[in-house]
């Protein structure tokens, strides 16, 4: 297990490259630890040392990614995501618990919050629908990461028609946070759930427009005809 790890961290340290770490950081407001890897090379990275792991049980597999997770490094993270992902067949209800410790603990910028939740938590709440009343409790939490955790989880199942009730309400819960990466990430639910449900998200924008902050208003309303648009615009 620790071999795996290694041979992990040493063909990241051969790829660093400073210039992209440098680049990287202009797309956080927060201090990321990184090594400077472009995402697709990390992709790869993740790949071909995950056929190592074939013959591991999954929780051997969680563990290691729990490894990776307690870095902090960004690109380990990615690698995580990637991991845990990959043991989606597997998925049992008793997951949940596993996955929201990571978020919790340590998911620290929009980057891994999003690569996690699209995927990991997005297929697992697909194939246990009744965790979405413990996602909801997610847009309690005083952690930025865990409220936008709420929303992000979903977009995928958003696309594909899914939970629009679910996504109302935690739109709902989420309506007039203060926090700005928390806002676009329930304005990019309730845009991928009007890629299904137009009308009903547009007549939610309508009806909450005047409470909804500016930047979560855009963000579902982007797919929209423009005529719809210029209409949840008007102040």
């Amino acid at each position: 297990m620790e071999n795996i790890i290694k041979n992990v961290r040493d063909e990241l340290q051969l790829s660093a490259d400073e210039k992209t770490k440098l680049s990287s950081q202009h797309f956080f407001k927060e201090t990321i630890k990184a090594y400077g890897i472009k995402t697709a090379l990390v992709d790869g990275i993740a790949k071909e040392n995950y056929k190592l792991l074939k013959d591991r049980s999954k929780t051997d597999i969680f563990d290691l990614c729990e490894t990776l997770w307690q870095s902090a490094y960004l690109e380990e993270s990615f690698i995580a995501c990637n991991w845990a992902y990959a043991t989606r067949k597997q998925f049992e209800p008793t997951d949940f618990d596993r996955f929201s410790h990571w978020i919790n603990s340590y998911v620290n910028n929009w980057a891994s919050c999003d690569t996690f939740c699209n995927h990991t938590m997005g297929e697992f709440i697909e194939m246990y629908p009744d965790y979405l009343t413990e996602l909801k409790k997610f847009a309690a939490s005083e952690n930025r990461w865990v409220r936008r955790a709420a929303a992000v989880s979903l977009i995928i199942p958003a696309r594909r028609g899914k939970f629009l009730q679910d996504i109302l309400e935690i739109a709902d819960l989420l309506l007039t946070d203060t926090d700005d990466l928390v806002q676009k990430g329930y304005g990019w639910m309730l845009k991928a759930a009007s890629q299904s449900h137009q009308q009903v998200i547009f007549e939610y924008v309508m009806q909450n427009k005047n409470k909804m902050p500016r930047t979560a208003l855009r963000y579902a309303i982007e797919k929209m005809p423009s005529e719809l648009k210029k209409q949840a615009m008007i102040k």
